[in-house]
């Protein structure tokens, strides 16, 4: 027995009620959090891990970038920046000199739909992503609890992952966890519309990222910031408006509908550019 502050308290039986009692929820389904932007802190986290690697292995040069950023079909590099125009093939490099092929989801990598999430270069390119993680991410674990969140950031990255697949030159390489942040910002959109919040703000910023995303073409990978988007708002609107009953079967049916379709999505490029 332990003493309380009335009488006495034995620690199997507060265990056992620690157990059993139910946790309080999130407003759609999912456990509340216990601290504050957990999740976002670590995928923070991974982000910079993933950054620091990176710059500690030649930055602009480094050999990760080629590994992990999300290139469509394969590329033959001349190992400067540049690549040998017009060979899609691993054989065909290897008769040019001083080349070196760099594999893509088509050709043997499809690790890439999801490590180029996790991948920046340029400084401003990281720490614009990572604000808005801070800013956006804690507040949607709050709505979602830990594990819906995380699916949400997830799979949002892959429906951007799977467009940019889809809509990008064969030859393109893209990287960056844009993709993911816009879907954090589609589903507080939706979100906030369905609690009938003042959403000024929130359109001027996704107002304000779109039409850098358009000015930036060039050089801004809008087919991962539109997927992205479109992926967030399918997702949030799934969680948002389940029926109460049988809430999480119905969230989990949806997100593996989705998840799903990525997957044929993925399936069907690759078929086209083999």
């Amino acid at each position: 027995m332990n003493d309380a502050s009335v009488g006495f308290q034995c620690p199997a039986c507060v265990a056992e009620g620690r157990r059993t009692t139910r946790q309080a929820r999130a407003p759609y389904g999912g456990a509340r959090p216990q601290q504050y932007g957990v999740v976002s802190k670590a995928l923070i986290g991974i982000n910079a891990a993933v950054w620091v690697l990176i710059v500690l292995t030649g930055w602009h040069t480094s050999a990760l970038i080629d590994k992990l950023a999300l290139t469509p079909r394969g590329q033959c590099s001349l190992g400067d920046g540049r690549y040998y125009p017009g060979i899609s093939d691993a054989a065909v490099c290897a008769t040019r000199p001083g080349t070196t092929w760099i594999e893509g989801v088509a050709t043997g990598a499809p690790w890439q739909l999801v490590t180029s999430m996790f991948t920046h270069v340029e400084v401003w390119h990281i720490g614009f992503n990572m604000l808005a993680l801070w800013v956006l991410g804690p507040q949607l674990e709050l709505m979602l609890g830990w594990v819906r969140f995380l699916g949400l950031y997830l799979l949002s990255g892959l429906v951007g992952s799977a467009v940019v697949y889809w809509l990008s030159a064969p030859t393109s390489s893209t990287l960056g966890a844009s993709g993911a942040i816009f879907g954090l910002m589609g589903a507080l959109l939706v979100m906030a519309l369905k609690l009938k919040s003042d959403v000024t703000q929130l359109l001027m910023w996704i107002g304000i990222s779109f039409a850098i995303t358009v000015v930036g073409r060039g050089s801004i990978s809008w087919q991962g910031h539109l997927g992205g988007f479109v992926g967030g708002v399918v997702l949030a609107a799934l969680l948002v408006y389940a029926p109460r009953d049988r809430r999480t079967a119905w969230q989990g049916a949806g997100f593996a509908a989705v998840a799903l379709l990525v997957v044929l999505a993925v399936l069907a490029r690759t078929a086209a550019l083999t």
